[in-house]
């Protein structure tokens, strides 16, 4: 399993990150542990979730899967062999905090709660799961700005946050779900002031949506703050089970109708090119797309996540798979013609 350098923090994680946010709604306690043992078994060190999860996020549920990883890590009592990221939401989620923001208070109080449910004394990273601002993150498109709105402050957030590394609770910080502007933002913001550098930025990067190109790329490699890649199967969509309308028993998006952001005519269109692409190569579909983003040279980690074993084990087989030219070139041809269908 290879590795890659956090930012400039001097953690290394391994280039495939194991994604929970389906433990404690489709994946049991146990599912979950299994899944966290096989990871672990095959090589990968880094370990995401979010206080929010699981998705879809529920009063009744949330929570659920940090309290998997806890009990999993006081279990097999691993703490130091593994890195665990979570992260603390942004506005909107009542049944979290009464409606969570990134203020000094809500900070506190969210990673208390996460350490709590972990069964730990730190996280490594510790991430902005969504900015506290109008901006086009989740797939906004359009000019969402708004002079009047209500924001946290960015220097409140990253002093609160300085003080959780402080207090050794955090060793590292990170975005998501951010921009450009943002992150270059609280870059200068921690330089100014002496606060903590942010290390990553947790961002959608699939073949369906390679936004991630344009602006925050080059930023990623100057300045030393990599992608974790999330969704790189574009909810599975890559894997190609759902084309022409199919919907397998107990997928993602046969159960749950938010996720429909690359369900659009144009998105289903690339991804049936994508596919022929990959099985005219004899490749798996989903390997393929996985081992894209695995190559993308400003990639820290590329977050995979299954609610099987045998998902799981093809998803981890993506690591080894290096794309010949013949196939990245037909993947840019798709690409220049159809690009960011599903941004």
């Amino acid at each position: 399993m290879q590795t890659r350098p956090l930012g400039t923090t001097g953690i290394e994680v391994s280039r495939l990150c194991l994604g929970t946010m389906t433990f404690g709604e489709q994946n049991s306690e146990a599912e979950a542990h299994e899944q966290l043992d096989r990871a672990v078994a095959f090589g990968i060190n880094f370990i995401d979730t979010a206080e929010m999860y699981p998705v879809p996020p529920k009063a009744e549920t949330q929570g659920s899967t940090e309290r998997y990883i806890g009990s999993w890590l006081k279990q097999r009592g691993s703490r130091d062999d593994v890195i665990i990221a979570t992260k603390a939401s942004g506005p909107g989620l009542e049944h979290i905090r009464g409606g969570p923001r990134l203020t000094r208070e809500h900070l506190h109080q969210a990673i208390d709660e996460s350490l709590a449910r972990l069964q730990t004394d730190y996280v490594d990273l510790y991430q902005l799961h969504w900015p506290d601002r109008k901006a086009n993150f989740f797939g906004k498109l359009g000019y969402p700005y708004d002079e009047d709105e209500d924001t946290t402050p960015l220097e409140e957030t990253l002093a609160a946050l300085k003080e959780l590394v402080d207090a050794g609770k955090v060793r590292a910080i990170g975005l998501s779900n951010d921009t450009p502007w943002g992150v270059m933002r609280v870059l200068q913001l921690a330089e100014t002031y002496g606060l903590p550098r942010v290390a990553s930025v947790q961002n959608p990067y699939n073949l369906l949506n390679r936004t991630f190109e344009v602006g925050l790329a080059e930023i990623a490699h100057r300045e030393q703050v990599g992608l974790l890649a999330y969704s790189p199967l574009a909810f599975g969509v890559l894997s190609g089970k759902y084309l022409k309308g199919a919907r397998p028993e107990g997928a993602r998006l046969t159960l749950f109708e938010r996720f429909q952001r690359y369900t659009n005519p144009q998105a289903e269109a690339a991804c049936a090119e994508y596919v022929t692409i990959a099985r005219d190569a004899g490749l798996d579909p989903a390997q393929m797309a996985l081992a894209f983003v695995n190559s993308r040279p400003f990639l820290t980690s590329n977050i995979i996540g299954a609610t099987g074993m045998e998902q799981l084990e093809s998803n981890l087989e993506s690591e080894s798979l290096r794309l010949d030219h013949d196939v990245l070139e037909a993947i840019e041809t798709v690409h220049l013609r159809q690009p960011n269908p599903a941004p």
